[in-house]
Formats: C-alpha cells, sequence, structure tokens
C-alpha cells in the first residue's frame, strides 16, 4: 500500500511492514493538526482514507491466509499418500484406494509396486518424480507454507494494531474538535453577557 500524495507530514518516522504503512499514535492533537498543516475535517478525512486502505489489505491478507490454510492439509495428504505408497513398496501387496476424480466423484484404484508419483503442479502441469523427490519436493513446498502462514499471522496482527492505532487517532481528533467548540460557545457565551 503506497503512501498517497497528501499524507501529512509526520514527525517521526513510523514503522513499516511489507509495504504496510505504520499508524502514527497522536499525543496532541493540536501538535498533530499543526505539524501535518491540516484542519479537523482535513485530518480526519485523511484518517479515514488510511483506515480503509488498511481494511482493504486486511481482506487480501486473511484471502491469503485462507488460501494457505486449505493449501497445507493438501500437501500433508499428498505426503501421507508418498509414504504408504514407499512403505507398500518391496512387499508384493497392492494397494487399493479411492481417489477423487472430480467435486464428489470417485473411482477405485489398484496400485502395484510403484517407483513414481505424479505431482500436479497447476498451469495445467503435471510431472512424474521419484518417490524420494515427491517427498523432498512436498516437503520443501510444506515448509514454505507453513512460513509464509506465520509472515501472514504476524502481518495481520501488524495491521491490526494499525486499525487499532487509526481509530483512536480518529476518536481523539473528533474528541479534541468537540472539546474546542465547546470552549468556544462557552467563551462567546461569556462575551455576550
Amino acid at each position: 500500500m503506497a503512501s498517497s500524495s497528501s499524507s501529512p507530514s509526520r514527525g517521526p518516522e513510523v514503522a513499516e511492514r511489507r509495504g504496510i504503512p505504520g499508524a502514527q499514535f497522536v499525543e496532541d492533537v493540536q501538535t498533530y493538526l499543526t505539524q501535518s498543516g491540516l484542519d479537523v475535517n482535513s485530518a480526519l478525512a485523511f484518517l479515514q482514507e488510511r483506515l480503509q486502505q488498511y481494511k482493504v489489505v486486511e481482506m487480501k491478507l486473511l484471502a491469503q491466509q485462507r488460501d494457505l490454510q486449505a493449501k497445507i492439509p493438501d500437501i500433508e495428504k499428498c505426503l501421507d499418500v508418498v509414504a504408504t505408497l514407499q512403505a507398500k513398496k518391496g512387499t508384493g501387496e497392492a494397494l487399493i484406494t479411492d481417489f477423487e476424480v472430480s467435486e464428489g466423484i470417485y473411482s477405485r484404484a489398484r496400485i502395484e509396486d510403484t517407483d513414481s508419483v505424479c505431482l500436479w503442479l497447476g498451469a495445467n502441469v503435471m510431472l512424474e518424480y521419484s518417490c524420494e523427490e515427491a517427498t523432498a519436493l512436498l516437503q520443501k513446498n510444506l515448509d514454505n507454507a507453513k512460513a509464509s502462514l506465520e509472515v501472514l499471522v504476524a502481518d495481520l496482527q501488524f495491521l491490526r494494531d494499525q486499525v487499532t492505532i487509526t481509530q483512536v487517532t480518529i476518536a481523539r481528533v473528533y474528541n479534541w474538535d468537540v472539546h474546542q467548540r465547546r470552549v468556544r460557545q462557552t467563551a462567546d457565551a461569556a462575551t455576550e453577557s
């Protein structure tokens, strides 16, 4: 997520994680508005826009997380099948199994001793591997998927922190504005009397 050209200038630079800009916690609203050169309405509009950007990124990350969470059990299942084939190898015993041809459609297969398996790589590509190569490839893919999931979880936590900080900042700016209006109304009422 790239920062917009209308972003207010900040005092100390806020941390960023994998392209997700960090939110600045505003201690003093008056100082924040003065340093950024924005009025209250512009600051609130900027913060609301940033909040929406965070929400869009969160939706994308959650979709990636769901995909990885679905992919990991599939890889583990493939590893189990290859391990079963290797265990049956050399025993002379055939492996009888049901496999999914299409969603909800299964077929029964009798697998004799085999030295190789075919792995579906995607993009209409299927390659034949020896059982050892297939195990190594699947294990590498499993490790990569788990590592990617860990990074995604950390990114989501960082993003949730930024959303919280932005929401608190919006509330602080809004409440500061309400307080300033009340002070002005009280001062105006006092001068009229």
